[in-house]
């Protein structure tokens, strides 16, 4: 190309994870193409947006898929589910007409996804080189959830369609097995990994107790956090949502920290099974206590791969409610260290990108 090329990453806002991946991907095509133009079209935060990419980002704030309707970080609504998907595949067509028109507009030379599919079909349309980046699909969590239900089959059968008209399918591990995609390319595990600074978050804290993050994910969970028994020899850091009023426990957001650097500065981390949070947790040697879902389709993969790479452990949702954690996080922190595995996949994805997208770059 004679200019910079303009790429533009789709990341779907159900929860963190999505933009977990995309940001350090971007990253890296950025180093190898010089003065490449980002825009990123999501409704995550714009904080979180300009934590892991900086200010020079254009940001589009719209939702190209919702994912799953949830109702809470850890249960899906599948009736609602079922039912939105029902409502936006019988204007299949309009849809991805109105969104190739929206990529007329905003011209990208590239799109990549993670992983909404309605851009995937509307790229291929006007033949415009596109790749999804993701360790799961949405066709494959619908089917699990929804395949029974009428009228799933053809919701499925026009996800699967655009997510097979991509140039390439990049799966960073751990991913799930996507058998029934044929363009998918294997990277290694993708992560931001934050800078150590155990001992300046112990003075701002004001303690020499255990540092425990506890992060369920973007999407809102309830918990009646001031009912928890504080575990002696530990101090909480939990959403502010949930008001702490505890003295052993502190609000995220009033540390005025990147979730990067917070993550690899505590000693344990809580939280619900998802890439990011286990993927960064476990290349940066942090310990993993983990609420588990139960039927998210994705989930055995990511705690497979977790219990073979980090310290960690299951704690029953009954336990983490009612913040049972003491024995929990005695036992965890009693496991054997294993080595912490490489963060790869961002400088891989990036250089099958270029080779997939733009052979000449």
């Amino acid at each position: 190309m004679s200019r910079p090329p303009h790429l533009l990453a789709v990341v779907s806002p159900h929860g963190f994870g999505h933009f977990a991946q995309t940001a350090p991907v971007i990253q890296a095509l950025r180093q190898r193409v010089p003065g490449l133009r980002v825009t990123l079209m999501s409704r995550l935060p714009a904080e979180l947006i300009h934590q892991r990419l900086g200010g020079e980002v254009a940001v589009v704030e719209r939702a190209a898929d919702f994912g799953m309707i949830m109702r809470s970080a850890i249960d899906v609504d599948v009736a609602a589910t079922h039912s939105a998907y029902r409502r936006l595949h019988r204007q299949w067509e309009e849809r991805v007409t109105a969104f190739a028109e929206l990529l007329g507009a905003l011209r990208p030379d590239w799109l990549l996804a993670d992983v909404p599919y309605l851009p995937l079909a509307a790229a291929a349309r006007l033949g415009l080189p596109a790749a999804a980046l993701c360790s799961l699909n949405w066709a494959d969590i619908y089917q699990a959830y929804c395949g029974h239900l009428p009228g799933a089959r053809e919701v499925e059968h026009q996800m699967r369609e655009a997510y097979a008209s991509a140039a390439v399918f990049i799966r960073p591990r751990p991913a799930m097995p996507m058998a029934d995609l044929g363009n998918t390319g294997e990277v290694g595990p993708i992560a931001t990994l934050g800078r150590r600074r155990r001992e300046q978050l112990a003075r701002q804290l004001g303690t020499e107790a255990r540092l425990v993050l506890v992060a369920p994910g973007g999407i809102p969970t309830a918990v009646d956090v001031n009912r928890w028994p504080v575990p002696q020899g530990y101090h909480l850091l939990v959403p502010r949502a949930w008001r702490p009023r505890h003295p052993g426990i502190t609000a995220i957001e009033d540390l005025g920290w990147s979730f990067s650097d917070l993550l690899a500065s505590v000693d344990v981390l809580i939280t619900k099974p998802g890439y990011g949070s286990f993927v960064e947790a476990t290349c940066l040697g942090v310990p993993v206590l983990y609420v588990a879902r139960g039927d998210w389709p994705e989930e055995p993969g990511l705690t497979a791969w977790l219990h073979r790479h980090a310290r960690a452990r299951e704690i029953s949702r009954e336990d983490f409610y009612a913040g049972r954690l003491e024995v929990h996080l005695q036992v965890l922190e009693g496991l054997p260290v294993p080595p912490p595995p490489q963060a790869t996949g961002a400088e891989e994805a990036a250089a099958l990108l270029l080779n997939r997208l733009d052979r000449s770059v």
